[in-house]
This record gives structure tokens, sequence and C-alpha cells, in this order.
């Protein structure tokens, strides 16, 4: 699916850059920072650096834990659909969904060999950011952008885009088809294949 090789760029992306912030700072690009750092931490402590595995993986979901608002991805994933859903079901979808962005990324991260990032200062409106800048390495330079909004827990992403590409539109037009004729619960049952099969390869 295109959306998988956007998932694999994008995700890549944000678990390869590079900044600092401490635990008190949390404007968008430091947010983004620390969690940058505290993914590298893991890959780098890999002792097979060829693979990402389960123990590997649960530190990397530590570290992205509340810094991706991934209830606010799969609504705007979803689309239209998501207001008839009832709570149980969009906490069941959300769960999904993280799932599959987790071991989507997680698998791809064992790719990881040194790659650098730079990145802007954030851009403001209202209650969202945007921190934009490039994967970089000896060849080429991909151009990213990350979108942020402030919630109760502080900046979270919920978009990542990618070459002008956005993880949330793509997913969103995936899905649309496949809601259309399978209703929701098609959907999740696709997800819930895809998310299997993902942990066979893990």
């Amino acid at each position: 699916m295109k959306v998988l090789k956007l998932l694999m760029i994008g995700l890549m992306a944000f678990g390869l850059m590079v900044g600092s912030a401490t635990a008190e700072e949390t404007s968008p690009k430091q947010v983004v920072a620390s969690t940058i750092e505290g993914i590298i931490a893991v890959l780098e402590a890999r002792v097979d650096k060829a693979t990402v595995n389960d123990v590997d993986r649960e530190g990397i979901r530590k570290v992205v834990a509340g810094n991706f608002d991934y209830r606010e991805m799969s609504r705007r994933s979803v689309g239209k659909p998501w207001k008839k859903m009832d709570e149980a079901k969009k906490k069941e979808f959300t769960e999904l969904f993280r799932q599959m962005l987790e071991y989507s990324y997680g698998n791809q991260l064992a790719g990881y060999h040194g790659q650098k990032v730079i990145f802007e200062d954030a851009e403001f409106k209202k209650d969202k950011a945007r921190v934009k800048g490039a994967v970089v390495d000896s060849s080429k330079s991909i151009p990213m952008e990350y979108r942020l909004h402030q919630t109760d827990s502080g900046w979270q992403v919920y978009d990542i885009k990618i070459e002008g590409v956005s993880l949330v539109t793509t997913f969103r037009k995936d899905f649309k088809s496949i809601v259309k004729k399978q209703g929701v619960d098609g959907l999740m049952a696709i997800l819930q294949k895809k998310v299997e099969k993902l942990k066979a390869k893990g």
C-alpha cells in the first residue's frame, strides 16, 4: 500500500531527528526533539543492530507515549464516519490504529544507520503548530513537516507530511473506500489482520 511507504519514511524521520530538550520544555519543537533523543537512544542501545525486537519496541513505545495523539490521528483518518461511532468503538479503533502504526514504524526503524534530520522553529496558528525540516543523507534530502496541536497533556503530533503528502490524508483516502464497502467493522477487521501480519514479521 502507498500508505505503508509513506509511513515508513515519515515515522523513520520521526525517529531520526537530532535535538535537545529538558523535561520542563514543552514547545512543539522541543517535544519533537526530546522524543527523538529517546528513540535514538533505544536504537543505539540495541544488541542486534539489524532488528527491532519486542524489548526495543517497548522502549520506543514509552518514548513516544503522550507525544502522538493517536485518537486525533484516528479521528482524522476515519473522517465523517467517526461521528457515528460510539465511545467504545472509538477506543477500540484508536488502540488498533496505534498498534498498526507502532509495528509499521517499529519494523522500519530496524534500518536506522545514522541519517540526520534538520528542522526549523515551530510556526504557530492558534492552538496548532507545525515543525518543518528534512531528512538528509549523503545522496538526498526529503522535506517533512510535523503537525501538532495543544491538548490537556501538552503539544502532541497529529499528522506528518512527507514531501507535501499528509499521512492522515493518505490513510483517509485508503480507509474511505473500505468503509464505503464494508463499514467501520470491516475496516477494523482488515487493520487487525495487518497488525497480526506485522507482529509475525517482528
